[in-house]
Parts: structure tokens; C-alpha cells; sequence
């Protein structure tokens, strides 16, 4: 494998990407918004290393310079996209703001244990430029600029364009998208330029899902339930794939293969995975390939509760995919060497709404014959379920953090405002599947100096694979 810093950022391939160092701190943003805690939200620097005299514990807090921003996600200022080009570095983590609509850039080439801030884009910048706001997604593009999809409009409408920055300068360029034609919702996306596509997602209108979700909505048609399809050279909206009035397809992942014409998108609410996929005429369509049965119960929101699928990761070799389930509170790892057929091979229960001793009675559960025990690790009764996750370059760690959105995890788990979230980490089996609690790790950030916290994504600062796209 070619020395990456003799290269440009990233990696040649997936498959070099997996030879590649093993992590030994992560990012997180850490969000106040809906605590009761008047304090900014930060990014903290988690420390990885087992050999590590601070192993799973927090060394660094970024603070940024504004109060209920809502971090969520982030990306960076080039990755492996622009591999082979010796003038790019990987040095700048970019952190779009859901509901102020602000961006921040963080300096994390200076020193990569104490990241600083570096830029920040007003939301003025982006709703006169660009007409959109509450930026979700980050992708670097080959030809040196940054592209962040948008949720909505300045008035807190839904609509799903995108945001291109620089990739110097940090200054907002303008729309990458072109014609009139926009789809009314917007959330995650990914492209895959050999076959000219770029594939973007839905979550709600702003203004609706912003302090909490009303099930009434979904037929006010305020939710997402298509896969929107982009020309990814002329930079216009083709195509639409109806998944279905209850589905809110959330995150989306082709295959890493850069010649792949495949791909999941993982379905909140109907709690379904779908393979998207390019037909013979060059169209493309969906197959439910996942459907994870709602339970009947009492005691909750609604008589059916559903898994909740909120993220979902495939590994750099294209062999696992892994997704969450929110609600229900299970980790599941899939074999997709088939890729119509996935098979369950591994799942771990990390908390979640059915716990045993809760507030929920399961009635019927087409999967389990009784409710699982809470969670508890290092003492500690781990509120929520979970959530983001990440995957370690080689794919046999994973990285699992319980917090969703400061006003869903108000609604559905107040334990977790109460209590902060938590990190943990999964050893992952991939000879032949199967996933276990690391019992020695836990990042508490309910323990944090100004109070519990929420934290979200997990970055690694060399690139992970849920931030790098072959082209």
C-alpha cells in the first residue's frame, strides 16, 4: 500500500482503507440543545488507545461560540475522493449546525488531540446563496469542494438542494443543484460517479419534526418516503422511488466498491431495509431486502412499536452491514455477501424501550420470547438506545453513541436529557459474524463539567467509512 502521506488524502481503495492505521482518538459533537443547560454545544476528542493512560475518556472539549446550534453530523474538507493529489490535506473537519443552520470548520491538522476553530459560515451566508438551511450530510467531492445536503428553507420549510463550499476558502459557492426541479424533502446522500448517479434521502419539514414527532403528521405528508435520483454530472433531479407513506428513509450507502450499482437505504419507520439498485435500461429501483416487525404493546406512544432503523453502516470490504434499532434497542450485523438476501449474524441488545422493569409491556413480539434485561455496564443503567455508529477501518470494532436528535430524545427517552448519553464499543466478529459489548469501555457524558450532554457522530480523523467515497 502506497504511503498515504506521499499521496493526498485518504486511500486508494476500500480495501487499502482497511490496512490503514488503527484509531486511537475519535470526534463527537456534543449538543445542549433541549437539556435545560444553557451552555454551546462542543466537539470532544475521545481518547481510543486501550493502551492509553485516558483510554475511553474525553481529553478535549472544543466549545463552539454560539449557544443551541444542534451539532449533528459532520465531514471533511477533502478525503479519499481526491486520493493521488499531493496538494489536498485531510486537516479541516466541517460541522454543519441542524437547527441554527450554521456551519463551523474546526482546525484538527494543527494538533489532532486538541482540535480549534477555524471558520464559522453564518446561516445569512447560506439562505441568501444557497435559499436552503438546516444542513445534515458532509461530502468531500473529487474536484476539491465540500457538498452538504440541506432540510430546509430559511422559512423552515422542507426542501432537499445542496450547499457547495470551497474547499480553501470555506466560502459558500452557491447550489450544487441545477433546474427548477427539487425534491420537497432533503436528509442524507451519497454518489457514485462511475455510473452518474448521486442518491439523496428524506427525514421531515423542519418546523414539523423540529421539538418532537406527532404520528398525525405523517399524513400531512411532512415526512420523507422517497429515494430521490440525481444526475450526478448535469447536477438535476431524474427520479423518484416511493418507499412507502410511512418509511422516512433516513441514511443511504452504496456499496464502497466504486463500480457498484447497488446499495441500502435504512427506513425509520417502517423499520426496513431496502436494496437500490441499477436496472439493464439504466433506470433504478428498490427491493425490501430487511423488514424488522413492529412489536404490540402498551405503555408507549402508539400500539405498534416500531424498530426505529436510525443509521446503518456497510464495511469498506462490502461483506457486513449494520444498522440500529432506536426504539426496540438492538445492534444488528447482516452478511451481505448476497446482496439480495442479507442473513442475520450478529445483534446486541444496548438498552432501548422494551427493557424488562420499564414502562412498556410487550404483548406480541414476532422475535423475542420475553423483554430484554436494561442495559448496564460499569454500573452504569444505560439510558436510550442505540444510535450513531461507526466502524473501525479493519471492521472489527464498532462504535455505538444513544442520542438521535435533542427534541426526539426528549420525547421518547427523557432519561437520556436527564442522564447525558453514552459511547460504547462492540468487538465485531468477521469470520463469522457476531457482536459483543466491550466491557471495559464506556464514555459517560452524563459525568460531563457542565452537566450531561448528547452526543452524536463518531469521526475518525483519518477517515472512516461512512466519510469516504471512491470515485
Amino acid at each position: 500500500m502506497a504511503n498515504c502521506r506521499d499521496c493526498g488524502p485518504g486511500y486508494k481503495t476500500p480495501l487499502d482503507a482497511m490496512k490503514g492505521p488503527k484509531e486511537e482518538i475519535v470526534y463527537l459533537p456534543c449538543i445542549y440543545r433541549n437539556t435545560g443547560i444553557d451552555k454551546p454545544d462542543y466537539l470532544a476528542t475521545v481518547d481510543v488507545n486501550p493502551k492509553s493512560a485516558s483510554y475511553s475518556q474525553v481529553i478535549h472539549r472544543l466549545p463552539m461560540p454560539n449557544v443551541k446550534d444542534e451539532l449533528h453530523h459532520s465531514g471533511w474538507n477533502t478525503c479519499s475522493s481526491s486520493f493521488g493529489d499531493v496538494s489536498k490535506k485531510r486537516n479541516r473537519l466541517i460541522l454543519p449546525s441542524l437547527i441554527s443552520s450554521r456551519i463551523y470548520v474546526v482546525d484538527v491538522g494543527t494538533d489532532v488531540r486538541a482540535p480549534r476553530l477555524y471558520k464559522v459560515i453564518e446561516p445569512v451566508d447560506i439562505y441568501w446563496k444557497c435559499g436552503l438551511a438546516n444542513p445534515h450530510t458532509t461530502h468531500c467531492l473529487g474536484n476539491g469542494e465540500i457538498m452538504i445536503s440541506a432540510i430546509g428553507d430559511p422559512s423552515g420549510n422542507g426542501k432537499g438542494g445542496f450547499i457547495l463550499l470551497d474547499g480553501e476558502t470555506f466560502e459558500v459557492k452557491g447550489n450544487w443543484e441545477k433546474g427548477n426541479k427539487i425534491p420537497a424533502l432533503g436528509y442524507d446522500f451519497w454518489y457514485q460517479p462511475r455510473h452518474n448517479v448521486l442518491m439523496s434521502t428524506e427525514w421531515g419539514v423542519p418546523k414539523i419534526f423540529a421539538n418532537g414527532f406527532n404520528p398525525a403528521d405523517l399524513k400531512k405528508g411532512c415526512y420523507g418516503r422517497y429515494i430521490n435520483v440525481w444526475d450526478w454530472t448535469a447536477h438535476t433531479y431524474m427520479q423518484s422511488i416511493d418507499l412507502g407513506e410511512d418509511s422516512v428513509p433516513l441514511e443511504i450507502r452504496f456499496l464502497h466498491s466504486p463500480d457498484a450499482a447497488e446499495g441500502y437505504v435504512g427506513c425509520a419507520l417502517s423499520s426496513a431495509v431496502h436494496r437500490f439498485y441499477k436496472t439493464e435500461k439504466g433506470t433504478w429501483v428498490t427491493e425490501q431486502v430487511i423488514q424488522v416487525p413492529n412489536k404490540k404493546v402498551k405503555g408507549w406512544l402508539l400500539p405498534e412499536m416500531p424498530g426505529l432503523i436510525t443509521d446503518i453502516l456497510i464495511s469498506l470490504d462490502d461483506r457486513f452491514l449494520y444498522f440500529s434499532n432506536w426504539i426496540h434497542g438492538d445492534l444488528r450485523q447482516y452478511d451481505i455477501s448476497n446482496t439480495r438476501k442479507p442473513k442475520l449474524v450478529g445483534q446486541v441488545f444496548l438498552g432501548g424501550s422494551i427493557t424488562r422493569g420499564g414502562p412498556v409491556t410487550v404483548l406480541e413480539d414476532p422475535e423475542l420470547q420475553c423483554q430484554p434485561e436494561p442495559f448496564v455496564i460499569k454500573g452504569k443503567k444505560v439510558a436510550g438506545g442505540p444510535q450513531m455508529i461507526q466502524l473501525s477501518l479493519d471492521g472489527t470494532r464498532l462504535y455505538v453513541t444513544t442520542s438521535l436528535y435533542s427534541g426526539w430524545d426528549k420525547q421518547f427517552y427523557p432519561d437520556l436529557i436527564r442522564e447525558g448519553s453514552v459511547m460504547l464499543q462492540i468487538d465485531v466478529d468477521t469470520k463469522k459474524g457476531g457482536l459483543t459489548v466491550n466491557k471495559d469501555f464506556l464514555v459517560d457524558f452524563g459525568k460531563e463539567p457542565h452537566g450531561p450532554v448528547l452526543a452524536h457522530e463518531v469521526r475518525y480523523p483519518g477517515g472512516d467509512c461512512s466519510s469516504d467515497i471512491w470515485v
